[in-house]
């Protein structure tokens, strides 16, 4: 007679549990928290969603201020605008345009395992970003010697009202354009000295081959702020730059 040995469901419970453990151990990436990696991406990209969400919010503030006043004082606004460099803004709008392309093309090349592509892509898109900060650095130092930065040495005197011979802008209302003006590019830029820490930190873990095509979740996160961060802008330029530009 022959004695057929049975497993009980504990012994099988536990050989699930160690392979479970056996797949973490070759998965440093997924936290202990998650059951899953999709589970965890979806939770990265739901946290950062929430977060573009309050960042709407804060410049949502700030631009419904600007067109409250740019209405009040459309014509002052108009003549405040017509001495900012329009070529400049259109310049850093080419160039976060540049920066969002090459992104995608590093998020593309980690799910694709093209790692040298993929640094390459990084380090172009935190150039273009160096590149937008210098132009913007351009501008503030044009202001500062035109005295256009609000405060007590402000000068606005004298400055003609688009379309309108004989008419001039009132200081103070162009002062309050200024005043927004700094305020949001300002905090702009803000934004863009904190994604080009993003992007070294997201270089280096590429550097060190953290990110496959299985797993890089930070990229796509660190992507989603700075193609915020590009749309930001892609309304900032014809609101403060191109008020009234025809003849």
């Amino acid at each position: 007679m022959r004695v057929t040995k049975r497993r009980s469901p504990l012994s099988d419970s536990n050989v699930a549990v160690q392979t479970s453990v056996h797949d973490d151990v070759h998965r440093p990436e997924l936290l202990h928290h998650f059951a899953d990696p999709q589970q965890q991406r979806d939770s990265a990209s739901l946290g950062m969603w929430i977060f573009l969400g309050t960042e709407v919010m804060f410049f949502g503030g700030l631009f419904c201020a600007y067109l409250i006043y740019r209405i009040w004082y459309y014509a002052d606004f108009a003549a405040a605008s017509k001495s900012i460099n329009a070529a400049l803004g259109g310049t850093n709008t080419a160039v976060l345009i540049c920066s969002s392309l090459t992104v995608v093309l590093a998020i593309w090349a980690a799910e694709t395992s093209r790692r040298a592509l993929m640094l390459a892509m990084l380090v172009l898109t935190m150039f273009f970003g160096l590149c937008f900060l210098g132009i913007k650095g351009v501008e503030y130092h044009d202001k500062f010697v035109e005295h256009h930065v609000p405060g007590p040495s402000f000068s606005f005197e004298h400055e003609q009202i688009p379309g309108h011979p004989g008419q001039y802008a009132n200081p103070q209302h162009a002062e309050i354009f200024f005043a927004l003006y700094f305020i949001m590019t300002g905090l702009h830029a803000l934004h863009m000295i904190v994604g080009l820490g993003i992007f070294t930190w997201l270089f280096v873990m590429a550097w060190k081959g953290r990110f496959t095509p299985e797993y890089h979740t930070p990229l796509e996160i660190g992507g989603l702020y700075w193609h915020f961060v590009d749309i930001i802008w892609i309304y900032l330029f014809p609101l403060l730059y191109l008020i009234d530009r025809h003849p």
